[in-house]
């Protein structure tokens, strides 16, 4: 419950005083003189009935009853003017918490989402990016978009499309391969999942030569394949996340030969009711996915 008379100018003078420790510094900020943030504080003090500042020749030393009030009425005022922030031509903007795959925000999403933020102005998309791990209630997301078999404990989750992985590697590398088997030559580069390759290989109809595994193991296949750029190995990553690098040359499929290990999908939390901006988004995507990822 709200308390009437709330001083907010008296903490808005003390927020900005303890920032600074300096009332003079303070009064620049808010626009007012050093005589009216000191009398502010003051009154502050005075209803508290605790000191809030040791008041020093040359500036200000908070005591610790101001430190615990301080995180208080900087979370405060920070989520006031977030929220003062998201309205906009008479509209409150929804803010929509996505949490993504680095290879699926980059590769897939991020070309895509011009279309959608035009399509909902008033809807504000905050992208994060992780290595398909992530605990979606302590981020606060409202999806997560992840690369697996859909089953992830608690929540929901909306096929999009699979990723099949494929061979890549630069044009010096592609040259000299005729043949899977002449992958033995090279690097295999790794991600964290050790079912990959053998999947490929296995694929491809060839044994998986074991002493092959030594090369590094990436935990996305966005860093496996800038190792791959810089020709530090071969690459087995999804095609459709690098079309950029494909169409450019820059990387290459010397074999048509792809592996099936999983697709990506749009998971909620099953305990989070759906609001209409994450409609919105999963209609969207949806719309997108059906298009041909």
């Amino acid at each position: 419950m709200v308390r009437p008379h709330l001083p907010l100018n008296a903490l808005r003078a003390f927020e900005a005083s303890a920032r600074h420790l300096s009332f003079t510094r303070a009064a620049v900020e808010l626009c007012v003189t050093q005589a009216a943030v000191s009398h502010q504080v003051k009154l502050l003090e005075t209803r508290l009935n605790v000191t809030l500042f040791k008041r020093l020749p040359r500036g200000l030393m908070i005591t610790p009853e101001g430190e615990a009030l301080l995180p208080v009425l900087r979370d405060s005022f920070d989520r006031m003017a977030d929220m003062l922030d998201r309205f906009e031509a008479g509209h409150v903007r929804d803010v929509l918490m996505i949490g993504a795959v680095g290879t699926f925000a980059v590769g897939w999403l991020l070309p895509r989402l011009p279309d959608f933020q035009q399509k909902h102005p008033f809807i504000e998309l905050r992208l994060s990016t992780n290595n398909n791990r992530v605990d979606m209630a302590a981020e606060g997301l409202d999806y997560a978009i992840r690369f697996g078999n859909g089953a992830w404990h608690g929540t929901e989750a909306v096929h999009l499309f699979p990723a099949p992985l494929s061979v890549l590697c630069i044009p010096t590398i592609a040259d000299g391969l005729r043949e899977p088997a002449d992958l033995v030559n090279h690097i295999l580069l790794r991600s964290y999942r050790t079912d990959e390759w053998t999947a490929w290989f296995a694929a491809a109809g060839v044994a998986f030569p074991a002493p092959l595994a030594k090369g590094m193991v990436f935990d996305s296949s966005l860093a496996m394949m800038q190792a791959a750029l810089q020709g530090a190995g071969v690459a087995l990553a999804p095609p459709l996340m690098f079309g950029r690098e494909l169409a450019s040359g820059d990387i290459r499929q010397p074999f048509a030969v792809t592996a099936s290990v999983g697709s990506y999908w749009l998971t909620h939390l099953k305990s989070r009711y759906p609001t209409p901006a994450m409609a919105a988004f999963r209609d969207w995507i949806l719309e997108m996915a059906a298009m041909g990822g």
